[in-house]
């Protein structure tokens, strides 16, 4: 299972992209952060540390 952020409750603390072990997550142009689905191994370490709950199992 893959993850996805939601922009509107990211808040670019960036929290998610220090313990991703695929650097699977980078930086859109307005500082929030996006998961690269075909590098994300579905491990879950970054919704597990996002302050703001915005990351959750991609469903599609």
């Amino acid at each position: 299972m893959q993850y996805k952020i939601d922009s509107n409750k990211c808040l670019g603390c960036h929290t998610c992209m220090a313990v991703c072990p695929a650097m699977a997550i980078s930086t859109s142009g307005d500082g929030k952060c996006v998961i690269d689905k075909t590098k994300c191994m579905g491990c879950g370490t970054c919704a597990s540390v996002c302050p703001a709950v915005a990351i959750a199992q991609d469903k599609d």
